[in-house]
């Protein structure tokens, strides 16, 4: 799927159309410190098998996240691009 880099859209902050710069968003990684990773860590601690696993049913397709950054007042927003797909997103030259 190609995105253009710049798009004209509405930014909340400044009540109007500006031009935003486009960036594909990336998740960064969990540290090991959150709540709910100490939590799944001290279950599967010890002998007693596996108490909380994966799901057996895999997604086959992600949904497609960029951010939108405002050129004129810098605010950040983000936007989920279509349904669900399975091709990446990629600027156009």
């Amino acid at each position: 799927m190609k995105i253009p880099k710049e798009i004209t859209t509405y930014c909340p902050k400044c009540n109007e159309h500006t031009p935003h710069k486009v960036t594909i968003y990336s998740k960064k990684p969990n540290s090991g410190l959150n709540v709910g990773q100490r939590r799944r860590d001290r279950k599967l601690k010890g002998y007693h098998g596996k108490v909380k696993g994966q799901a057996t049913v895999k997604k086959i397709a992600k949904r497609q996240k960029v951010l939108l950054e405002c050129k004129k007042c810098g605010y950040t927003v983000e936007r989920v691009l279509g349904s669900r797909t399975k091709k990446k997103l990629e600027f156009n030259i």
